[in-house]
């Protein structure tokens, strides 16, 4: 019998491991269990939330896991908060020009493109986030503000709870008491409205608030309570003013057309099933819930909270912010868009969305 010689047999018996090796991690995994299939399609999801925020936990967290559970794996979804991936301004932008694949986002923080839309800004129409969610979707669900989207594909949306008054050093309990204050304001709707009541508005995106507050280049800020928290100004401010109904924003969240429509059919049934009113709603609740957890944290450290009684309609605060929307309505109207008819159709989904279990 011929023997093999030893370097030849050594290299045969190394290439027979490696093989017999290689094999185990492909039906194994390595010592982590079975071999994960690889993604056909990684979401690229941008938003502005801080990563240990509520609503990046609980909303957006949650539905990047849906759809993965949903496809099977097929899809992933990468997340990317904090403004890591693009500045929150430019974030619908963004995903328009696929530099995300997804987004969730304030239109409001893109002035003049989502004029009817941002019709639920207005005061007097949302008293908290499920109910402005259940308006805003159906707007858009029965094609009211669709038009406005034509160039991406919206999955939900949803609105913040009310719009409340946070200040550094001084207590608002009247409108006169923001006269000449610097306060932070999302969108042009609410700065029209901080004007109305006497304050100078200061365009800040919600992330940008902290800093532009702590250096002194605001005294307060229009914000919801769930963003004290998930902004941490709780930090910054003593001082507090519910003024119910005073506003909320329009949020949306929206896909790259493109991308949904390279999807094969099954995956695009994936993403439609986790869209829409279901989520809306969800998310609408999730930052009523976290209004409440930003407001016991104000209570906790001692802060000053006035509550206006009334609120948007009590008298010293009402004729300011009824001419606010009348000259908002009245601005659209006379660029040709059908704002009195949305604004009509809001109202009346107001009282139906409040209605709802």
């Amino acid at each position: 019998m011929h023997r093999l010689p030893t370097a030849l047999f050594r290299s045969f018996a190394l290439s027979r491991l490696t093989a017999v090796f290689l094999m185990a991690l492909g039906l194994f995994g390595g010592a982590g269990g079975p071999a994960a299939r690889a993604a056909d399609v990684t979401l690229r999801f941008a938003h502005f939330w801080p990563s240990v925020s509520g609503p990046h936990r609980l909303v957006y967290q949650e539905w990047a896991k849906a759809v993965e559970a949903a496809s099977g794996g097929r899809l992933k979804v990468d997340l990317y908060p904090g403004a890591t991936l693009v500045k929150a301004p430019a974030q619908y932008d963004a995903v328009r020009s696929r530099i995300a694949d997804v987004t969730a986002t304030i239109q409001g923080y893109t002035a003049n493109r989502f004029p009817l839309s941002q019709i639920v800004e207005l005061p007097g129409l949302v008293t908290n986030g499920v109910q402005g969610s259940c308006i805003l979707q159906n707007l858009y669900d029965e094609g009211l503000i669709a038009d406005e989207y034509k160039d991406t594909r919206p999955l939900f949306f949803f609105t913040h709870g009310p719009g409340q008054l946070h200040l550094r050093d001084r207590a608002v309990t009247r409108p006169e008491d923001l006269a000449g204050l610097r306060i932070r304001r999302p969108t042009v709707v609410v700065g029209a409205l901080l004007e109305s009541l006497g304050a100078q508005p200061v365009a800040l995106p919600a992330p940008d608030t902290y800093p532009a507050m702590e250096r002194g280049v605001i005294d307060g800020a229009a914000l919801p309570w769930e963003a004290m928290e998930s902004f941490r100004l709780n930090e910054l401010t003593r001082f507090h003013a519910e003024v119910g109904g005073l506003y909320t924003l329009a949020f949306v969240v929206t896909m790259n057309k493109d991308v949904y429509n390279g999807l094969p059919d099954d995956l695009k049934a994936v993403i439609d099933a986790q869209s829409g009113a279901a989520w809306a709603r969800r998310a609408g609740g999730v930052f009523d819930d976290l209004d409440t957890v930003g407001r016991k944290a104000a209570e906790a450290a001692g802060h000053a909270i006035v509550t206006i009684e009334g609120g948007a309609d009590n008298p010293a605060w009402k004729p300011a912010l009824d001419a606010v929307t009348e000259a908002h309505l009245a601005e659209l109207e006379s660029r040709g868009l059908p704002a009195r008819a949305v604004y009509a159709r809001a109202r009346a989904l107001a009282d139906t969305c409040n209605a709802r279990p």
